[in-house]
């Protein structure tokens, strides 16, 4: 069975405490035509999950997530981490450390829940799954530098970490003023293959339709938005171009096939892993 659903999980690495509601967590799903299905937010792993059920088509579903999924060194960072620095550091994007001492493994947490409920890990080393329900995990720093569509041609976006270049206090004008750019790069991927059709669904169309605002908790709250659309993408390119559009990073020869701590990654050729670093 074709896969039928393209998942995307921008998810918040950290659960809360007992005493804090936990972070926004972007999710959307598209079909392989590029059809909004559902997006939006949602809160804590219970809330992902049930939203999870309403949306996945059993036995053809396949879902990315922007956080870290396997985690087995104890310190340190994980190899995946090391290489997205490696193939895409001239792009100005790097992977942030995870280990086992990290208090933010949310995705480790997720990946079990998932398991539980019929949801299989793939590392994505023996290449695009057929069917089945599917998880993976992505980086959208990587897409958006990866997938010559968007145009990111020399760096990443500044719609997250403000550069040294822009003075404090321009900031929020600054980041606004490119997320609304990077929102019209992701509504050109109507016209792609695989296409991501932003004005199919009334929240992913306020994308377009609306102006970013600089306030930090509305901008957090569109950018969660934005990267869990480009996760669902990202799993749409690898399941219909495989290793003719994206690479796999990470996976030690020595982890059993399926199960080694990887990043899925578009790739230019130059981004290619086993190619000298530029």
């Amino acid at each position: 069975m074709a896969i039928e659903r393209f998942i995307g999980i921008d998810l918040a690495w950290a659960q809360g405490g007992p005493r804090s509601r936990p972070n926004e967590t972007g999710v959307a799903v598209i079909d392989g035509l590029g059809q909004v299905i559902d997006c939006g937010w949602t809160r804590g792993l219970e809330e992902t999950m049930s939203w999870l059920g309403e949306v996945v088509v059993d036995g053809a579903s396949l879902c990315f997530v922007d956080a870290p999924l396997v985690v087995d060194n104890p310190t340190g960072q994980r190899p995946c981490e090391r290489e997205v620095g490696r193939r895409y550091g001239r792009w100005k994007v790097s992977a942030n450390s995870t280990n086992q001492g990290s208090p933010r493994l949310a995705g480790v947490l997720l990946r079990e829940h998932l398991r539980t409920a019929g949801w299989v890990y793939d590392d994505g080393r023996a290449g695009p799954p057929t069917g089945g329900l599917t998880m993976s995990e992505c980086y959208p720093y990587t897409t958006l530098v990866g997938a010559a569509e968007l145009g990111y041609d020399q760096e990443r976006p500044t719609y997250k970490r403000r550069p040294a270049r822009v003075p404090a206090a321009q900031w929020r004008a600054v980041r606004a003023e490119e997320c609304d750019k990077l929102i019209a790069r992701v509504a050109g991927l109507a016209d792609v293959d695989p296409p991501l059709l932003l004005s199919s669904h009334p929240v992913s169309r306020r994308l377009m339709e609306e102006p970013t605002p600089e306030a930090s908790a509305d901008y957090k709250h569109r950018e969660d938005l934005i990267d869990a659309l480009l996760c669902a993408w990202t799993a749409a390119l690898w399941a219909r171009h495989g290793y003719a559009r994206c690479q796999v990073l990470g996976g030690d020869s020595q982890v059993a096939l399926g199960t080694a701590a990887t990043i899925i990654a578009p790739a230019r050729p130059e981004q290619r892993r086993g190619r000298t670093a530029p």
